[in-house]
């Protein structure tokens, strides 16, 4: 096992606890000068031979001319202090351990005087260059030996500023084993993507014409569209390098590192090309310029321009393209989506019915089921809107139901309640309602359902229930006829009423108004506001966009919006306002009126069974005919 981990660790506790370590040393040095100052009181010569003739001398120990000696009964003599202040200040005392410096030549005088008193006598060799004290050397250099690795470690991070300018780009050398084959509801998107394949693969067989390959790809939509996805499944087909990074990789804390990153990642394609960079959620470093506070020149800014001398500077980047995926096209900068630096834009859309039936096909063949093409039409006519992100959930949702129940196969059921778990929160059976509470309820979703059976142009009853899901009391759901990208000002308005049924239907028949029509609300206000200000669906006002947004170049994309309405046309737009809504209820309250047998019978119908299929409020719809 290699010790590198542990000597990291090492160096990392050294660099926390240094100050700690530091501090011991100090106090280490503290102690031996305090000890240092301790020192045998000395005597002379002449009060050491009195000693010898009084025959109070015990032992000596001799070192030279040094005499340590120990005496049967202390003498007095000056003891220096121990106290730290004033220094070397002596005081009287008594010692029975003295020592003794000997004259020159009375060495031997005095050692047989010793002798003849019968004093034990000791000798060491006398020290030599002061070795005797090497222990103060070593505590001189105990602190750069225990700071070394903390002095290093400082260097070492130095020396990763330099680190923090290389390339976080992942280079996937291996085949990626997602396909087109994994990819579907936008086969326009597929198509364009196969022709740069073959841009890569055989690339003389479009410059033998004078064509160039393309730089960039630019890949818009929605979230949860398939665009990372799709990106993968060009590397898999393509067979060639693929560098992938986010575009929040680039900038740093640290000023300059994002546009070193830039340069270090195409230098290291230079050397794979040919090959795919993929930089996901571009719109983290190619937001347009100028819309930081205080100016321009900030770190994103020097990394988008970088970016861009890259793509299209003086250095031809040949067999180098870069795939770019964003959901916010709107904030780019102009110059990142000019020719030459993103040739192709492709939109990678919501997927439309036939899509969304490949989808479901594509996951659910990683489960084991029995549905059929049937069931297959039935759940993608059931998700319009759903992006591959939400079939994806849906069918691992109603794998979770079927293996709760100990299902052997996953059923349409299955992912049926999957789908209204996922868009409206699990059921709340659990939940204790008061009967008042549950029949005002009742009749706000009968309202809701009536009035989309009624109306030509609403969107049909799929499902009704007054059993609590999420924040709501109860739910109705619609299932369009058809997929559609445009909405008729009929089917705006039948919408609208749609909308403020269950309101009305409290209103007329419990005579309560209640908080449960607050989202409705607030939808159908929103609606008639861009019927109003965006659709040009007012009569007062005609083909014209009221309340324009005229963005600051220095206050961001979304912080800035100058209204150029004068008050009369302010006033003016909020009536319009009102009077969709307002109409679209005396509208409601009519229809109320004549199928007022329906709706309590839907209602009355709800709070016996809780939930009903569209089938089922048909049928009631049609055993209470209008009162005309």
């Amino acid at each position: 096992m290699s010790s590198e981990p542990e000597k990291n660790s090492f160096s990392g506790l050294l660099r926390k606890w240094w100050k700690w370590i530091l501090f011991g040393i100090i106090i280490a040095y503290i102690i031996q000068f305090y000890v240092s100052k301790i020192k045998i009181p000395e005597i002379s010569y002449t009060e050491f031979m009195e000693q010898v003739e009084l025959a109070n001398v015990k032992e000596v120990l001799s070192e030279g001319q040094q005499l340590t000696v120990t005496l049967k009964e202390p003498v007095d003599v000056l003891v220096e202090d121990s106290s730290w202040w004033p220094p070397d200040e002596k005081k009287p005392g008594k010692a029975s351990v003295v020592l003794v410096i000997v004259p020159q030549g009375r060495q031997g005088f005095i050692m047989a005087k010793l002798q003849e008193k019968g004093v034990k006598i000791s000798a060491i060799k006398p020290k030599g260059g002061g070795g005797g004290d090497w222990w103060i050397w070593l505590l001189m250099l105990l602190p750069l030996v225990l700071l070394w690795p903390l002095f290093r470690g400082m260097t070492g991070q130095m020396n990763q500023h330099k680190i923090f300018g290389r390339s976080k780009a992942r280079l996937h050398q291996e085949v990626s084993k997602v396909t087109f084959g994994d990819f579907a509801g936008c086969d326009e998107a597929k198509e364009e993507m196969v022709e740069i394949i073959e841009f890569l693969k055989k690339p003389d067989k479009f410059r033998r014409l004078g064509a160039e390959i393309p730089k960039g790809v630019l890949l818009m939509g929605p979230p949860g569209t398939g665009k990372t996805l799709l990106a993968r499944a060009v590397a898999g087909e393509a067979n060639v390098p693929f560098f992938s990074i986010a575009g929040s990789e680039f900038v740093e804390m640290f000023v300059g590192v994002g546009a070193s990153r830039v340069r270090d990642l195409f230098e290291n394609a230079k050397k794979n090309a040919p090959c795919i960079v993929f930089i996901d959620e571009v719109d983290a470093v190619g937001r347009q310029r100028g819309a930081g506070v205080g100016g321009g020149n900030d770190e994103r800014e020097q990394t988008l321009n970088q970016v861009l001398n890259e793509m299209d500077g003086f250095e031809a980047n040949l067999g180098i393209i870069v795939i770019a995926a964003t959901n916010r096209p709107d904030v780019l900068d102009p110059a990142f989506l000019r020719p030459g630096r993103f040739d192709r834009k492709i939109v990678v859309d919501a997927p439309d019915l036939n899509g969304r039936r490949e989808i479901f096909k594509i996951h659910l063949q990683k489960t084991v089921h029995n549905i059929s093409n049937e069931g297959l039409e039935k759940l993608a006519r059931s998700t319009p809107g759903a992006t591959g992100a939400h079939i994806k959930d849906y069918v691992n949702e109603g794998a979770l139901f079927a293996a709760r129940q100990e299902k052997n196969q996953v059923e349409v059921d299955d992912v049926e309640k999957a789908i209204e778990k996922v868009e409206m929160g699990p059921e709340k059976k659990g939940r204790i309602i008061s009967v008042k509470e549950k029949e005002i309820i009742a009749y706000h979703e009968a309202g809701h359902a009536l009035v989309s059976e009624l109306l030509k142009d609403a969107d049909k009853v799929r499902k009704v229930t007054i059993i609590p899901r999420g924040f709501s009391g109860g739910a109705t759901w619609h299932m369009p006829e058809e997929d559609r990208t445009l909405m008729t000002e009929e089917q705006c308005r039948a919408a609208l009423a749609v909308l403020v049924a269950g309101r009305v239907s409290e209103q007329k028949f419990l005579k309560v108004i209640t908080t449960g029509a607050g989202s409705d609300i607030e939808r159908a206000t929103e609606i008639s506001r861009k019927m109003v200000t965006s659709w040009g669906m007012s009569r007062a006002f005609g083909l014209i966009t009221l309340g324009q947004r005229r963005e600051h170049p220095f206050l961001g994309m979304e912080m800035g919006e100058v209204s150029s309405m004068s008050e009369e046309t302010a006033k003016l737009r909020d009536s319009e306002i009102r009077n969709n809504v307002e109409r679209a209820c005396c509208e409601v309250e009519r229809l109320l009126q004549r199928y007022s047998e329906a709706l309590k019978d839907l209602a009355k119908t709800l709070l016996e069974k809780e939930t009903l299929t569209g089938d089922e409020v048909r049928k009631i719809i049609e055993d209470n005919p209008s009162s005309d």
